[in-house]
C-alpha cells in the first residue's frame, strides 16, 4: 500500500489504473475543469474590477495556471496539473485541440456578423490594409533582428523567421473585443476582418518563400524552387476565392433546403458541421482552419437564419472561447525570454508598431479618417497562434535557436497583452470614415408609429405582431440594444419593430411595407376583438373573491 501510494506521489496520478484512452481523457477532463473556472473567474474580475475586457482575464489566467507557472508545479500524491510537453506546444495536443476547435467557433460566428455588401464594399480596403500589415512587420522584425545582434544579415534563417513571425496576425482576439462591443459589422471591423483573410494568405507564402530559402541557404547545391513556391500561393489564393463566391452564391439556396427539416437546432448543428468541414479543407489547401470557417460564416450572414444561429450558437460560444484565450496564455514562456529579455521587448514593441503603421497608413489612404486608420492599425496587432506556429516550424526545423524562439514568443505576450486595451481605446469615439465616403446610396425605408394606452399593452401587442411574423415563416430576433427591438427577416425581406414605452415603431423597406402593414392591421383587429371579450368577462372583484374563497377557512 505505502509503495503504491509512494509510485503514485512520484509518477503522477495517471502512473496506474485506467488503460492509456481514459488516462488522457481524465487528464483533459481535469484540464478543462481548472481552465474553465480560472477562466471564468478572471473574466468576471478584469470587468468588475479592472473595468478591462474579459479577454485578458483569460488570458492572465491561462498564464497563471499554465505549465510554465503554477500548473507546473506537482500537487502532494497528485503531480502537476498541466504537465509541460515536449515539442513547440507545452499542452497537451487534445488540449490545444480544443483551443483549435474554440477558434474556428470563434470565426464562424465572426463570419455570421458580418455584412457581405460592407465585406465587399471594404475587400479593397483590407487587400491594401493586409500587404501594408505584411510588407511593414516583415521589414521591421527583419531588420530588428540584425540591430538586435540576433541575425547576421538580412538574409539569415533567424532574421527572415522573426520577419515572418512579425507578420503573422490572430484576428480571433480582435473578433472577440469587437463582437462584445457590437463592432464586428461596422467598417473598421468588416476591414479587419477582410484585411486578416488576405493577412492569412499573404502570410502562407511569406512562410514558403522564407522556408524555401533557409532550406537553399542550408544546402548551397539545392537552389529555392521559386516556381513550386508560386504554385503554393496560388493554391492558397484560388481556395479562398473560389470558396467564398461559391459560399456567397449558394447559401440561399442551401438554407432553403434545410428550413424545410423545421429544426433550428438541427440547422444550426448541420451549419457547424460546414464550417468544421471548409476548416479542415481550408487547412489542407495551406490556409488556417479559420479562414475557412470565416468563409462559411460569411457566406450564411445573409441568410434570413443568420440571428437564429448566432442565438442557437450562442452556448457553444461562451462554452469554448474562454478555453481558446486560457490555452493562448498556457502558450506563454516566462523561461524562454528571461535570458534575452530587452530584446524580446524590443522586438515585442517594433512589432506591434509596425501593424499599426504598415495598416494604418492604407487604411487611411482608403477612405478612413485619423480614428479609423488607427483603429484599423491596433486591430491587426494581435498575434498569437499563427505566430506561435511559425516560430514552431522554425524550432522544430532547427532553424531558429530556443532563444529565437523565445523571443517570438514575446510578441504574441506582448501584443496580446497591450492589443485589448489599445483596442478598446481606438474604437471610442465617432466614425472612422470620412464624410465623402460615408454618403451612400439607402433603400427608402417607411416608418409607422403607434401609440397605445399603456406599455404592457405596447408589450403584448409587439409580442402578438412577432407571433404572426413568425406564423408566416418569418425568423424573428431581438437585438441586444437598451431600447427594446426585434428584427424580422424572410429571404430578402427585412423589418424592425421597436417598442418605446407606450410607441410601438414599425421600420421597412418600401418595396415590401404592404406586407408589413396587412400582418399588423390584421393583430390590431384581433386585439381589438380581444380586448372586447375583456370587457364581458367577470368582473376582476368576483374572480378576486372566488379565488380567496376557502382561503382563511
Amino acid at each position: 500500500m505505502i509503495a503504491a501510494v509512494t509510485n503514485g506521489a512520484v509518477a503522477g496520478p495517471f502512473a496506474t489504473g485506467p488503460p492509456e484512452v481514459g488516462r488522457v481523457m481524465t487528464e483533459v477532463a481535469l484540464q478543462l475543469a481548472v481552465i474553465l473556472i480560472a477562466a471564468r473567474l478572471g473574466g468576471f474580475i478584469a470587468q468588475s474590477y479592472f473595468r478591462a475586457p474579459s479577454v485578458l482575464g483569460e488570458l492572465a489566467a491561462g498564464m497563471l495556471f499554465g505549465p510554465y507557472a503554477l500548473g507546473g508545479l506537482p500537487l502532494p500524491g497528485w503531480g502537476p496539473v498541466f504537465p509541460l510537453k515536449g515539442g513547440p506546444l507545452p499542452v497537451s495536443t487534445e488540449l490545444y485541440g480544443f483551443a483549435m476547435l474554440a477558434s474556428i467557433v470563434l470565426l464562424f460566428i465572426s463570419g455570421l456578423e458580418t455584412d457581405p455588401k460592407t465585406f465587399l464594399r471594404y475587400s479593397v480596403s483590407g487587400l491594401a490594409v493586409g500587404v501594408g500589415g505584411i510588407v511593414t512587420a516583415f521589414a521591421i522584425g527583419d531588420v530588428a533582428a540584425v540591430l538586435l545582434g540576433i541575425a547576421d544579415s538580412f538574409l539569415s534563417p533567424p532574421a527572415l523567421f522573426l520577419g515572418t513571425v512579425a507578420t503573422a496576425t490572430s484576428v480571433g482576439l480582435t473578433a472577440r473585443l469587437l463582437s462584445e462591443r457590437r463592432k464586428m459589422g461596422s467598417p473598421e471591423g468588416v476591414t479587419i476582418l477582410a484585411a486578416a483573410v488576405f493577412d492569412d494568405v499573404l502570410g502562407i507564402v511569406v512562410l514558403a518563400l522564407v522556408v524555401a530559402v533557409t532550406r537553399a541557404k542550408g544546402s548551397q547545391s539545392t537552389p529555392a524552387d521559386w516556381k513550386h513556391i508560386a504554385l503554393i500561393g496560388a493554391k492558397a489564393l484560388g481556395f479562398w476565392i473560389l470558396f467564398t463566391a461559391v459560399g456567397l452564391l449558394l447559401a440561399r439556396r442551401l438554407t432553403h433546403l434545410l428550413k424545410r427539416l423545421r429544426s433550428m437546432t438541427t440547422i444550426a448543428s448541420i451549419c457547424v458541421g460546414l464550417a468544421l468541414l471548409v476548416a479542415g479543407l481550408s487547412e489542407m489547401a495551406g490556409l488556417a482552419m479559420i479562414i475557412g470557417a470565416y468563409i462559411v460564416g460569411l457566406s450564411l450572414s445573409q441568410t434570413d437564419i443568420a440571428y437564429e444561429l448566432q442565438e442557437r450558437l450562442r452556448p457553444l460560444y461562451d462554452f469554448l472561447i474562454p478555453i481558446f484565450f486560457c490555452v493562448m496564455g498556457m502558450l506563454v514562456n516566462f523561461f524562454a525570454v528571461k535570458s534575452v529579455l530587452l530584446a524580446a521587448v524590443f522586438y515585442g514593441l517594433a512589432g506591434i508598431g509596425a501593424k499599426i503603421v504598415g495598416c494604418g497608413i492604407p487604411a487611411w489612404f482608403t477612405g478612413f479618417n485619423l480614428r479609423g486608420a488607427v483603429r484599423i492599425g491596433t486591430g491587426m496587432i494581435p498575434r498569437a497562434e499563427v505566430a506561435l506556429i511559425v516560430a514552431g516550424i522554425g524550432l522544430s526545423s532547427n532553424i531558429i535557436s530556443p532563444e529565437v524562439f523565445g523571443i517570438a514568443v514575446s510578441l504574441t505576450m506582448l501584443s496580446t497583452l497591450l492589443a485589448p486595451p489599445l483596442i478598446v481605446r481606438a474604437f471610442q469615439g465617432g466614425s472612422g470614415l470620412r464624410v465623402a465616403v460615408e454618403k451612400r446610396k439607402e433603400e427608402e425605408i417607411r416608418s409607422v408609429s403607434l401609440d397605445l394606452p399603456s406599455a404592457e399593452l405596447a408589450e403584448f401587442l409587439v409580442s402578438r405582431i412577432n407571433r404572426a411574423f413568425r406564423n408566416e415563416e418569418y425568423f424573428v430576433h431581438r437585438l441586444h440594444t437598451d431600447t427594446p427591438t426585434w428584427q424580422i427577416r424572410k429571404e430578402d425581406i427585412s423589418f424592425t419593430i421597436i417598442q418605446d414605452d407606450r410607441r410601438v415603431i414599425l421600420n421597412m423597406p418600401a418595396r415590401y411595407q404592404h406586407i408589413a402593414r396587412f400582418i399588423v392591421l390584421e393583430e390590431i383587429l384581433n386585439l381589438s376583438e380581444f380586448l372586447e371579450s375583456v370587457r364581458k368577462m367577470q368582473s376582476p372583484e368576483d374572480m378576486g373573491a372566488q379565488l380567496l374563497k376557502g382561503v382563511f377557512e
